[in-house]
């Protein structure tokens, strides 16, 4: 790897260049925390960079230093398009594969920039890219991102806006800390942040602790109605089709969270949620202990992610995806 290091370093404190960061469609936080932070970075590093998202994301995260300066590709084409072309650099942040990024893709498919990728999740396609950074044993890709600045020697330009953005990322991407993906090491960067600056109670709230009162009534909505147990095969499904959403004004971020409700139920190994979004079934999928999650969006949802973490989409209805799901819980027989 070091070979890929010294590229990189090279080409970054190069000369001034057009940059682009993208990250996949339906961005979290370790999307936005990892792109924001290599935003601020780069910008230090006097280059000309643009965050172009294929589509809005969750309100809880517009707080993040920068988000102002993101664009988003199914608001603005044309203009994407147009930063896109004249970019030098690439930046492929938290996704393996080019599909991830969905119609956004068309931009930047062909063109001769160098294109780097930086993602913790499993199976990257490496095909995609000039430089590829992947690490699966990190707990995010902002922590690989962290790792990356320290391995380049870079870590003096971590001031408080990049603290802020990596620790987003990997607070939501380990679930404040809970994920078999936390490790010491996790921990010694997050105390790494802090004493940086980062004031994570505050960080905290902001995430977690902002919902509006239509986000929690639909919570309300899914665990009174919504919510199946099939307690002989220690799963549970959590369901809402495109009226539902409407009936409780959705905006993109108030279903984040649901499932782990789901998983939180004593005795539950397996959780999906599945949501009707514009026209399309979405899957999330997730787990405890060796469960692979990740084998079932792979091989039944054209998905893919991690062993306990894990999403995909179906080309049914939401009650037919059910269906589905409830015969591959069966056959599974999990426990």
């Amino acid at each position: 790897m070091q070979e890929e290091y010294n590229k990189l370093y090279t080409i970054i404190t190069g000369s001034k260049k057009n940059v682009v960061i993208t990250t996949h469609r339906g961005p979290d936080g370790d999307a936005m925390g990892s792109s924001l932070a290599l935003y601020h970075l780069l910008k230090k590093l006097e280059h000309n960079v643009q965050i172009i998202t294929p589509n809005d994301y969750a309100y809880f995260l517009h707080w993040l230093p920068g988000n102002k300066d993101v664009i988003i590709y199914e608001e603005s084409k044309e203009k994407c398009k147009k930063i896109t072309e004249k970019a030098d650099l690439i930046f492929f942040m938290d996704f393996n594969n080019i599909d991830r990024i969905a119609d956004y893709k068309e931009c930047v498919r062909n063109l001769s920039s160098t294109k780097i990728l930086i993602d913790h999740h499993q199976d990257p396609d490496y095909s995609i890219a000039d430089l590829v950074f992947s690490d699966t044993k990190s707990s995010s890709t902002a922590e690989l991102l962290y790792k990356i600045i320290n391995v380049l020697n870079l870590n003096h330009l971590i001031d408080i806006d990049i603290s802020e953005c990596l620790y987003t990322g990997i607070l939501t991407d380990t679930g404040s800390f809970k994920y078999n993906s936390t490790t010491s090491n996790t921990h010694k960067i997050i105390s790494d942040l802090i004493e940086r600056g980062v004031n994570h109670s505050r960080i905290h709230d902001l995430i977690y602790d902002n919902s509006t009162i239509d986000k929690m009534r639909l919570l309300g909505y899914c665990l009174k109605n919504k919510l199946q147990t099939y307690e002989e095969n220690n799963s549970a499904i959590i369901s809402l089709n495109h009226e539902e959403l409407k009936r409780f004004n959705f905006k993109k971020g108030d279903t984040e969270g649901i499932i782990n409700y789901a998983l939180a139920i004593k005795g539950i190994i397996f959780a999906a949620f599945i949501v009707e979004k514009d026209g399309i079934v979405k899957l999330s999928l997730r787990s405890k202990g060796n469960f692979k999650v990740n084998e079932i969006a792979k091989k039944y949802f054209n998905g893919g992610g991690h062993i306990n973490a894990s999403g995909g989409v179906s080309q049914l209805s939401v009650k037919e995806t059910i269906k589905k799901l409830e015969k591959i819980i069966n056959k599974l027989k999990i426990k």
